[in-house]
């Protein structure tokens, strides 16, 4: 009798379950993000400004010292394989950042030092690509740009489109998201924001970019016989982000605007090095760079939420990764595998062969249909540090 994947690699799949069940409860983004945005956001629009919005969380359903120490007591070192145990030591380092994040979220400066750790902060490099984008000229108007759409228009949107993929998810509406949509992996939902009114081309960047590889990478994980795909690498954003974004650039639905927007997000981030408050990177987004105040609100409640959360860098440096591989010819099959980070390539290419991880089950049709046309981002994409 020959015996299964599991039986030959017991202690990695014992450990890969055990790490499963903790990592279910201490998803960021289901305690990150303000349950009052709206309620503060009037105040702030009221003040002219100068009011610190004082927003209120979801409450910790966790005991963080329990979960740091259930983590930590993983016996690693009945992993055999060198590159696989040094893997899964450093995905516990980042859930336990996790947690430490989780805790602290509404604490100010605490938050925002824990969030460092786990997201780092945009570089002086990062700081001048985003300026670079900055120069270039958005101001080419098309009727695509025009927010037209309502939530339910979305929806339609959005199951239309993924009738090219044969997974099915949840849509489900809600007022307490700071974007205009975002995928919660772990109960394969793409949540609107209800009050958010749509452009054709933002449904078009949103669709490739949740569904296209979000969504992508949520299935992909789950098909995978080890967990950690779909719980996630350690760094996993920049890499995930980034090939949200190269789906956005691929579909031909990047647009300047949107380029900038990222940008703009890189600044936000690096106004938190800088001690700005609220109000402070407002300003600065809204009076100095002229960015309309809806846009500058939402920017700066991206990076302030909780105390100061510098994820939002990362999509720029994440793209310009992703765009760099791709272009050198490598395979972007691998990146899709689950929530996996570009720098663990070789260990995914060793557990695939081991028969550990398998190639992606879907792929993103972007990168198959290549629809960019505009020289333009070549260009910037390439110029970028």
């Amino acid at each position: 009798m020959t015996e299964t994947l599991e039986e030959k690699y017991q202690n990695l799949f014992d450990i890969d379950s055990n790490l499963n069940r903790l990592v279910k409860k201490i998803e960021l983004l289901n305690y990150i993000n303000p349950l009052n945005i709206e309620s503060e956001k009037k105040q702030f629009y009221g003040s002219k400004y100068n009011y610190e919005p004082n927003f209120k969380y979801p409450k910790q359903r966790f005991n963080g010292y329990k979960l740091h120490r259930l983590f930590f007591s993983q016996r690693l070192e009945r992993i055999k394989n060198e590159d696989i145990r040094a893997l899964y030591k450093d995905i516990i380092y980042e859930y336990s950042g996790l947690i430490e994040c989780i805790e602290t979220i509404g604490k100010g400066r605490k938050f925002y030092f824990n969030s460092l750790k786990s997201f780092g902060t945009p570089t002086e490099k990062d700081i001048e690509n985003a300026k670079f984008i900055l120069r270039f000229d958005d101001s080419d108007f098309e009727e695509a740009m025009l927010p037209l759409y309502n939530v339910d228009d979305a929806i339609a949107y959005f199951e239309e489109y993924s009738k090219r993929y044969d997974f099915k998810y949840a849509i489900k509406k809600s007022t307490n998201i700071s974007a205009a949509a975002m995928v919660q992996n772990n109960t394969q939902t793409l949540v609107l924001r209800k009050n958010h009114k749509f452009s054709k081309n933002q449904l078009a960047v949103l669709a490739n970019h949740e569904i296209g590889v979000h969504m992508v990478t949520t299935f992909n994980g789950l098909a995978q016989p080890l967990k950690v795909f779909s719980n996630g690498f350690p760094n996993n954003v920049e890499t995930q982000e980034g090939l949200a974004v190269y789906s956005e650039y691929m579909s031909g639905s990047l647009t300047i605007t949107r380029l900038k927007e990222l940008a703009y997000r890189v600044i936000a981030s690096d106004s938190l090095a800088k001690g700005y408050s609220f109000s402070a990177t407002f300003d600065l987004l809204h009076n100095q760079y002229k960015l309309n105040r809806d846009k500058a609100f939402v920017i700066t409640l991206r990076v302030h939420r909780g105390g100061g959360f510098t994820k939002d860098h990362l999509y720029l440096t994440g793209l310009k990764k992703v765009y760099d591989y791709a272009k050198s010819g490598e395979d972007l099959n691998v990146l899709l595998t689950g929530k996996v980070t570009l720098e663990y390539k070789d260990t995914i290419l060793k557990m695939q062969e081991l028969g550990l991880a398998i190639p992606s089950k879907y792929y993103t049709d972007s990168y198959l249909n290549n629809d960019n046309a505009d020289s333009n981002f070549d260009f910037i994409l390439k110029s970028l540090k």
